[in-house]
């Protein structure tokens, strides 16, 4: 009966312990905001590529001498590239972790952007495109999944926005400076959040949760003690996520034939609907080709350009607040 009582008292007390733990580790520290600017650079990388092809049609058209059919293959090849990448980013990102991934992806880009910048006929446009494209696909998946992991969860849905947040930064950037500068110098400032992110991987940590997963414990434990400051107490997140990765071990990997059982139609129907029917409405076509479209509309590609960004600040805005409703 002493010790029934005993345990009840201590009960809350634990709890509390828990709850002091987790509010500690849930802070934001200088770590994981560079952490974070570093990994987000990919995804300004990934804007400025869906940015590029509007604004330069004019120039690079001309000096080029690309008929229609050779412009429009430049602007689509991107997405062949980027559905390359993103297929084959997940298995990549496992293998050798998240940050050599977004190595990896860096330097598909800038070898794409040098070749855009060196071309003098179509085919190299077409090859540094498809490159840029690639290294886009890989960081759609690498870049979310390694913020979600290195952000504790009171913090992940509106650090994990900034990915979006990024992307549409990048375009609106790209578009305002294709409307005044040469298309071979907008393909060299693109190369630039390429150099700030390959610089800055050599001095931000592994995500914890890869580290775990592939069993490398004592450099989870270094890892996660950077991110959440020297000073913070990480036993709870520390355990909760080796209790997680020890569960996800003990279950059987399953295939993606698994997928299609009957339990998982209705899912799988609406998951993969929803996104189809996104790119279905053109936005990809839109932001490639948006000079072009103003233009026929007898509106001038600059001030179109420039329409074009106002949209995406309100974007910005929408995306920067509307996460904090869910976290906490």
């Amino acid at each position: 009966m002493r010790g029934e009582i005993d345990e009840a008292n201590l009960a809350p007390e634990t709890s509390l312990i828990n709850k002091e733990n987790q509010d500690s580790s849930a802070t934001i520290t200088t770590t994981l905001l560079l952490t974070t600017f570093v990994a987000v650079s990919g995804s300004f990388v990934f804007g400025s590529a869906i940015g590029y092809s509007s604004p330069v049609q004019s120039d690079l058209t001309k000096e080029l001498n690309l008929s229609v059919a050779e412009y429009s293959l430049f602007g689509s090849i991107l997405t062949i590239g980027a559905m390359i990448g993103a297929a084959m980013s997940g298995r990549i990102a496992d293998m050798i972790g998240r940050r050599a991934t977004m190595g990896f992806s860096e330097m598909f880009c800038i070898l794409g952007w040098l070749a855009i910048y060196l071309s003098k006929v179509a085919i190299w446009l077409d090859v540094g495109r498809f490159l840029v494209g690639y290294g886009m696909g890989v960081f759609s998946f690498v870049v979310p999944v390694y913020i979600a992991e290195i952000t504790p969860k009171g913090l992940r849905g509106g650090f994990t926005t900034v990915h979006q947040l990024l992307i549409c930064l990048g375009v609106s950037v790209t578009y305002l400076l294709g409307s005044f500068i040469g298309w071979r110098i907008l393909a060299l400032i693109g190369m630039i959040p390429c150099v700030v992110q390959m610089m800055g991987l050599f001095v931000i940590p592994e995500s914890p949760r890869w580290l775990a997963k592939v069993g490398k414990w004592e450099e989870f434990e270094i890892a996660l003690q950077r991110l959440r400051g020297e000073s913070a107490d990480i036993s709870y997140e520390s355990n909760e996520i080796k209790d997680y990765t020890r569960r996800l071990t003990d279950l059987s990997e399953g295939s993606i034939v698994d997928l299609f059982q009957p339990q998982y139609a209705k899912s799988l129907v609406v998951g993969v609907g929803l996104m189809v029917l996104q790119q279905f409405g053109g936005v990809n076509g839109i932001a490639f080709y948006a000079s072009s479209i103003f233009e026929s509309a007898g509106v001038s590609s600059k001030i179109g350009m420039i329409a074009m960004v106002v949209v995406q600040v309100s974007f910005w805005v929408l995306l920067f607040y509307f996460p904090q409703f869910f976290d906490g």
